[in-house]
């Protein structure tokens, strides 16, 4: 996750200086929770892959209680609850109760057509200290992602009820080629409705995303919509207007502020660099965790088909510190053992490589070249390679230095 807005307040008022980034000796990872497969929607997107029905072997109650009591002992005091729709789960606000009385910030992550007059006040008495509401565009676009005629406006309400019972909210959008053209009015309702945080995702391949990884967007249009989120956010400081802006799913977008910050605030690199190799870019494995429905830990939320071990096997604690897997021992690597483009990437401490996933998903090796980097070779100096793996979101091509070329058809792809 990249928190936009602390890095421009940082040039805003350079005295003020930037928290660092967290040591994972000193604390444990944020555990993201998917407590519940089930969801009311079948959104495009979904990298769970969820249904509107109930999946077997979910952990129970008494299961979820155990693996907080073990995550608090290891040091872990973030939990992001989600799905699914997390509000389908039986037991969600038991759960959330117990998860406060114990200490943890908790997060909430809905699609917010379940939040209503109903069910709000039960919502705020919980005390969650954030609740992250997705919209994929404005009414007519939200809806055919969401593939429910209403779900627009079923989220809205829920961001409004969310709002007014005092409840800190934000709205949460994954940027594809179909729906970027909305970010700008997105960020018009987020201004007008008074909403505090705004959080931009780029599409992974994971899940129901993978199968639709030819929707995303183009690197061209990412860098607009990047433009377009450091501009606005600048703008709000300026104004004293108390907003934050925060992205994910591709590390690149830190080292894309560098450049963004030599055209529009010159001199500043000095005082920015530091700070954003402190803050040191991907942090799948090492700073970011999670646990599925069913018990199985993943080295993120887009990793769901690598599993690290189960937490009804082994506590979690002992799964996060076993470097003896593969995937483990390299995330965990100060230096990972990056290839092509990525190893010969100047910027590597700003990124940290960048998202694994996309790569593992594309070449089925996960230290391959980031194929959704979407900086040109010039902006992180890299030339003259001999050996390249060229990907595109549909196919990709080994490139040899003696000229030869084998194509090889994606899997998810045929």
């Amino acid at each position: 996750m990249f928190r936009v807005t602390r890095y421009l307040k940082a040039l805003a008022a350079p005295a003020s200086g930037s928290r660092p980034a967290r040591s994972p000796a000193a604390t444990g990872p944020v555990v993201i929770w998917n407590l519940v497969r089930r969801c009311n929607l079948t959104c495009k997107h979904c990298y769970a892959t969820s249904a509107d029905k109930d999946f077997p072997g979910e952990l129970s109650t008494e299961e979820v209680v155990a693996v907080m009591d073990d995550l608090y002992r290891y040091g872990v005091r973030v939990l992001i609850l989600s799905g699914g729709e997390p509000l389908m789960r039986h037991d969600i606000f038991e759960v959330s109760r117990h998860a406060k009385a114990m200490g943890f910030y908790v997060g909430l992550s809905s699609n917010g057509t379940l939040i209503d007059e109903d069910n709000i006040g039960r919502i705020a008495e919980i005390g969650y200290d954030y609740v992250g509401i997705s919209l994929d565009g404005m009414r007519e676009i939200h809806d055919r992602f969401r593939r429910r005629e209403g779900a627009f406006d079923q989220s809205l309400r829920g961001i409004r009820l969310c709002r007014d019972a005092g409840i800190k909210v934000g709205l949460r959008f994954t940027l594809t080629r179909d729906n970027a053209r909305d970010l700008p009015e997105l960020l018009w309702l987020m201004d007008t409705e008074g909403i505090h945080k705004f959080y931009l995702s780029h599409l992974n391949y994971a899940g129901r995303g993978n199968k639709n990884r030819m929707d995303d967007a183009h690197h061209r249009m990412t860098r607009a919509a990047m433009d377009l989120i450091f501009d606005t956010c600048w703008n709000h400081l300026m104004a004293g207007r108390e907003r934050e802006f925060v992205t994910g799913n591709n590390d690149a977008d830190g080292v894309y502020l560098l450049h963004w910050a030599r055209r529009r605030l010159p001199g500043s690199e000095a005082r920015l660099r530091p700070l954003l190799e402190r803050w040191g870019g991907n942090a799948s494995g090492v700073n970011v965790a999670n646990i599925d429905n069913l018990g199985h830990v993943h080295a993120d939320t887009m990793w769901w088909d690598y599993d690290l071990g189960s937490v009804r096997e082994r506590p979690f604690s002992e799964i996060w510190e076993d470097t003896s897997d593969p995937l483990m021992a390299g995330l965990k690597q100060r230096e990972r053992p990056l290839l092509g483009r990525c190893a010969a990437c100047a910027e590597r401490a700003i990124c940290g490589g960048n998202s694994r996933t996309r790569a593992w998903q594309l070449t089925g090796n996960p230290w391959a070249e980031d194929p959704g980097c979407y900086l040109s070779d010039e902006e992180i100096g890299v030339s003259g390679l001999p050996e390249r793996i060229e990907v595109t979101p549909w196919r990709r091509h080994v490139v040899r230095s003696e000229g030869e070329e084998t194509a090889c058809a994606d899997s998810a792809g045929s």
